[in-house]
């Protein structure tokens, strides 16, 4: 039996082929004879769905995220666009008699088929030869896709739509996702892999590409959405392609065009989703591609190595294994490469998004205020009772299409004022761009929560809507004279910025002066207010930290004296020190270390390197007196937090799964609270006490459950 309770899936111990709850047409024809699917034994409120474009994207863009998701016990299913079909040849471009071997796309498309599943089988039951049952599906009237179900693990999930790929990296082709999405091909047709029990081809249209992957989402409820990136960055040195039409005219960036127009398919779908009835509220979470390769490696080597295992599997590595398959048991053009050649793929994993920690701020009267993004919109929980980590329902309040996490500054008079990035899609004659939005709390709502005006547009730096696509996400800061400063990264890789007194009657968008030549900084730069009125903006380029510093209490930042610190990862995270001085928290290259260094005087300094946790992302970092707290994803997903005097301490043992970057803030008697979203979209926290064999309380979810609880 399968139930929907609570917004939970709940699958019982008797259960067979319980992953047709939703499918309107399912017919079995796969492998072993079609033999019934095992139960999952597993009761959770979380769902996955992950929208590739290629076989071995999430292998490469969103591992170890997709490992975790698989080893938590909850529906992890993947949707791969194309069949990634290429020149039909498995094999290494450059190898002996690569030109005169033949094209066999459709055997070239099941063997990554094979591949991938092979490498999933891996991670979910440590046996990559674990069957697999194969049957048709039909999410639209007269269509059908691939299904596949890995019979052990009953919850692991694949569908292959088997569109042709755009055979190219970057050539504008017509009949490609990308002419698809722009309009230059009205149709684009599927190539049906060999031993399919999909026996035919198919044509879609970009309206029944749209409505497949929302009958997707339909059918799986998901709390967590991944896409491949929709924002990449451009290139430096543009292409010069002769004789593009008009409507495949465009910015070429680092990814490839299927990554990023997969994504695009994702938003569409996800808005039409969104609009319709469905039992619990999504979150989406967005990876870099291509362009890790010209980042620093944000993993640590065990945990790079551990990816490059599944993708030596994926890439045929061990050419002496049989798959049982005369198509090939997986990717040759990869082959055992993702150590060497596609290292910076392998040993990265970036959100687009990389929020910062201040999504929860106090309420005038103790409460804690937490904003989240669901279904595209903000939500925001409140604390019942000051202190007591027991939170309301989420109530909405406003926005559509909204992306990463919600910024949120607390004015002079303990308003607050929303910040976040909307993506406009291209209907209605609209031209496709994004733009920062913004929300002034006007007053307060049932039950003492802040309520919030309409959301403004800020427009973005950019006036070409394809240029604004690459715009950063916001972070701001309130000056000591109540103006508001926002900040993101623009097209050019440096910093842009509006102001406004009390969060209203804003500037036009102004680029801070360079920080030094040729920086071309990434996301995840942050801003803090100082103890003597002065804002700092920290970010970072691939070699070191920038900084940005007003002169006085009022005035826009300017570039300050060169850090000197050592190339990071990417974000940053700021705070002020009690007595003066600034502080920044960041991760180190290749090992993923944490490390602090402080701005004292003029100069500044690394003070503290953390006991190693693996993990990757964002730091959250708060100063409560002389006490120095941080959070931070660890090796296994779970968040980890460490307390010190004047420096971190030691991380505690306990850690919770969460999704997104840890917020943080001081309750109204001065103790440093975090806060994560779950990956089913509910609210834990626990407090700095200071005190006691841990100066952590136990992580308390939303309703007052504790953590040991959940587990017992």
């Amino acid at each position: 039996m399968l139930q929907v309770a609570g917004g939970g899936l709940v699958v019982g111990a008797g259960a067979v082929g319980a992953w047709q709850w939703l499918a309107p047409e399912v017919k079995k024809t796969g492998m072993d004879g079609g033999a019934p699917v095992r139960a999952a034994k597993t009761s959770t409120s979380a769902s996955f769905v992950h929208v590739i474009a290629h076989p071995d994207d999430s292998l490469y863009f969103m591992n170890p995220e997709l490992e975790q998701s698989i080893l938590s016990g909850a529906p992890a299913v993947t949707v791969c666009l194309t069949g990634g079909e290429s020149d039909g040849r498995n094999a290494l471009s450059k190898s002996r008699g690569y030109e005169h071997m033949p094209m066999k796309r459709p055997e070239f498309v099941r063997a990554r088929i094979n591949g991938f599943r092979e490498a999933t089988a891996q991670m979910a039951t440590g046996n990559s030869l674990s069957p697999w049952d194969v049957e048709t599906l039909r999410l639209l009237p007269g269509f059908e896709v691939e299904l596949q179900t890995l019979r052990a693990a009953p919850h692991v999930q694949m569908i292959f739509v088997e569109l042709i790929e755009a055979r190219s990296l970057r050539y504008p082709h017509k009949d490609s996702l990308r002419g698809l999405w722009l309009g230059a091909t009205p149709k684009l047709t599927t190539l049906t892999p060999t031993a399919s029990p999909v026996t035919r081809t198919y044509q879609y249209g970009r309206r029944q590409l749209i409505d497949t992957l929302a009958a997707v989402f339909e059918r799986y409820q998901p709390t967590v959405v991944r896409t491949l990136d929709p924002n990449p960055a451009h290139l430096a040195k543009q292409p010069d392609y002769r004789n593009t039409p008009p409507v495949l005219e465009g910015i070429y960036s680092h990814d490839h065009q299927d990554h990023t127009t997969s994504a695009f398919f994702a938003q569409a779908a996800l808005a039409e989703y969104w609009g319709r009835k469905h039992s619990r509220p999504t979150a989406v979470e967005s990876y870099v591609g291509y362009e890790v390769d010209v980042l620093r490696s944000n993993l640590d080597k065990a945990t790079t190595d551990r990816k490059i295992t599944f993708l030596d599997i994926y890439g045929w590595a061990d050419h002496g294994k049989n798959c049982g398959d005369p198509a090939g048991c997986g990717d040759r053009k990869v082959g055992n490469l993702s150590a060497t050649k596609y290292h910076g793929w392998s040993s990265n994993c970036r959100h687009r998004a990389p929020g910062t920690m201040r999504w929860v701020q106090p309420l005038p009267d103790g409460r804690l205020a937490a904003f989240g993004i669901l279904d595209g919109a903000a939500q925001c929980w409140t604390e019942r009772k000051a202190g007591s980590g027991i939170w309301s329902a989420p109530v909405a309040v406003g926005g559509s299409m909204l992306e990463g996490q919600i910024e949120v500054v607390r004015h002079q008079d303990g308003s607050l004022q929303l910040f976040s990035v909307r993506t406009v899609l291209p209907v209605n004659d609209k031209p496709h761009r994004r733009e920062v939005v913004t929300a002034l709390q006007t007053g307060k709502g049932p039950g003492g929560a802040p309520a919030f005006g309409p959301w403004q547009s800020l427009d973005s730096p950019e006036d070409d809507p394809r240029r604004s696509m690459e715009m950063g996400y916001p972070v701001a800061v309130v000056g000591k004279d109540g103006t508001v400063f926002v900040f993101v990264r623009d097209y050019d890789g440096g910093i842009s910025f509006r102001s406004g007194t009390g969060g209203n009657g804003w500037t036009g968008w102004t680029a801070l002066p360079a920080a030094g030549p040729r920086t071309r900084l990434e996301d995840g730069l942050d801003a803090v207010l100082d103890g003597d009125g002065r804002i700092h903006v920290v970010a970072a380029d691939t070699r070191t930290v920038h900084h940005w510093m007003s002169q006085g209490s009022d005035g826009p930042p300017r570039p300050a004296a060169p850090t000197r610190l050592p190339a990071t990862t990417g974000p940053l995270t700021l705070a002020p020190l009690t007595g003066g001085g600034i502080r920044v928290a960041m991760r180190q290259p290749d090992t993923s270390r944490i490390v602090v260094a402080d701005r004292l005087t003029d100069s500044w300094k690394v003070s503290a390197e953390c006991a190693s946790i693996s993990g990757y992302g964002r730091v959250a970092l708060a100063q409560a007196g002389t006490a120095t707290v941080l959070a931070a994803r660890d090796g296994k997903g779970l968040v980890r937090l460490s307390a010190g005097s004047g420096r971190p301490g030691p991380w505690a043992d306990e850690g919770i799964p969460h999704r997104g970057m840890t917020g943080m803030t001081q309750d109204a008697k001065g103790r440093t609270v975090a806060v994560v979203l779950g990956m089913d979209g509910r609210l834990s926290s626990a407090r700095h006490t200071g005190s006691g064999k841990s100066p952590f309380t136990d992580w308390l979810s939303h309703d007052g459950t504790t953590q040991a609880d959940l587990e017992s």
